[in-house]
């Protein structure tokens, strides 16, 4: 991936909406290697997609609650029947496995307190909990899903990489 490429991923993250023309035009390429690009990128899974950003508190859905969680159990059978039903939930818009004295940590998007403690009673009745702890975001200071670039490391895709590879050996 060079420098062409993470200037179109810079540009899709914050309009993924604009035309193959106008990023290309962006990137001082024509349209054709601009969508070839494009198309590399996410063929080899770096742009995984392409969404719109909804306002949360527009939709009625304000009320954003950070919850870590400290696992009743580690079995096999825990682990799945747990990670599968809090997947499933559509109020948990963030999951993750964490390490440190909290096993999971989840970012729940729902109306109101009433929504909150609707989904508290579904999430404690799926499988043991032995800590369950709620918090409850005042403000949103600052929220993006554009991944910082200019500090990400380089990277090679696999037919680049053999490529160079085949070249030095040569």
């Amino acid at each position: 991936m060079d420098a062409i490429d993470r200037h179109i991923l810079s540009i899709l993250q914050e309009d993924a909406s604009l035309s193959i023309a106008d990023i290309a035009a962006q990137v001082g390429l024509s349209q054709t290697p601009c969508w070839k690009r494009i198309q590399r990128l996410e063929a080899s899974g770096v742009l995984q997609g392409r969404v719109a950003l909804l306002s949360p508190e527009k939709l009625g859905l304000g009320l954003s609650v950070y919850v870590s969680i400290v696992a009743g159990e580690h079995s096999d059978a825990w682990l799945d029947r747990f990670t599968g039903a809090v997947a499933a939930m559509p109020e948990v818009v963030e999951f993750y496995r964490m390490a440190g004295d909290v096993d999971y940590m989840l970012r729940v998007v729902v109306s109101d307190m009433v929504a909150f403690d609707e989904f508290y009673k579904r999430l404690i009745a799926i499988a043991p909990l032995r800590n369950v702890v709620s918090r409850f975001a005042m403000e949103r200071i600052k929220a993006t899903t554009a991944l910082p670039l200019e500090t990400a490391p380089p990277i090679a895709f696999p037919r680049a990489r053999r490529v160079a590879e085949e070249a030095i050996a040569g």
